[in-house]
């Protein structure tokens, strides 16, 4: 198979990644297109290794990095078009590649040319960064309490506030009704056998704002009841990939969605401020 032939199928995810990294289509599209020149004129260029996207997104940087294009000025820009900018360049780089494009934390260090510690260090400091952007309070709704505790100190860590713990649906619905989050971490099988799936769904018919679930159950997220759009952190799980979601879930305004807002239980209150996420910017993975 030709090089052509081998990084054509990556070449939409690849302008996603450059849309969201230079907040212009436009400048995004100049620099893939600088890329595949480069490519085009010495294909010996293009890393060796079994992960050809791994290889793309590589050289895709080292070709930004590298060069200046003219910007877009008067393009609109979305807020986390303008959030992002003030992301410095490493840090940005390494969280949108953790949190847009999906990479782990050993591939983004190969594309970075850094160590995995390094790759760590930034998506630690974009986090910290965009918190001083979207500094809110989080509910935790785990029954362990050592996996409370870790993710609590996440999310102090980022910068965050924790509003409270909730080990059952009851409590997760009564802190709600306290204070009002901006985001939730919620576990699925809670201390009294009730759902954390369903106390998101009670709490999201009042409410709008961002759900990220961690679970030993990913499963139970697969039957077509599960709020949208959701983010799924299976466990045992990874800090740097709670951090990565965080601060995506957060920085793009990726709010959740009850499917049946008609489903009895929780009388609707004012909505969340939303924010619209740049063009391909979601949790898309390819």
């Amino acid at each position: 198979m030709s090089l052509a032939e081998t990084i054509a199928p990556q070449l939409p995810y690849l302008r996603r990644f450059a849309r969201a990294l230079t907040g212009s289509q436009e400048s995004g599209d100049a620099y893939v297109v600088a890329v595949l020149e480069t490519l085009v004129a010495d294909p010996q260029s293009f890393p060796e290794g079994n992960m050809k996207r791994v290889g793309l997104y590589k050289c895709f940087l080292k070709v930004w990095n590298s060069i200046s294009l003219n910007r877009d000025d008067i393009a609109p820009k979305t807020q986390a078009d303008r959030s992002l900018e003030a992301i410095t360049p490493r840090p940005r780089q390494a969280f949108l590649l953790a949190s847009v494009e999906g990479f782990t934390t050993q591939q983004i260090a190969e594309i970075l040319e850094c160590s995995t510690d390094e790759v760590t260090q930034l998506i630690e400091e974009a986090g910290e960064q965009i918190a001083e952007q979207t500094a809110t309070d989080v509910l935790i709704i785990e029954d362990e309490p050592l996996i409370s505790m870790d993710l609590e100190a996440l999310v102090k860590g980022l910068g965050h506030r924790v509003s409270g713990i909730a080990r059952t649906h009851r409590e997760a619905v009564a802190e709600v009704k306290r204070k009002t989050p901006g985001l939730v971490l919620a576990d699925i099988h809670l201390a009294d056998g009730s759902s954390g799936l369903d106390a998101v769904n009670e709490i999201l018919l009042g409410f709008n704002l961002p759900v990220i679930f961690i679970t030993a159950f990913p499963e139970r997220l697969l039957t077509g009841e599960r709020p949208e759009p959701t983010f799924l952190i299976t466990k045992p799980f990874e800090p740097n990939t709670v951090r990565a979601l965080v601060s995506q879930a957060l920085f793009f305004g990726t709010n959740a969605r009850v499917p049946d807002a008609s489903a009895a239980g929780f009388q609707r209150g004012p909505r969340l401020a939303t924010s619209t996420p740049p063009a391909g910017a979601r949790a898309a993975r390819p």
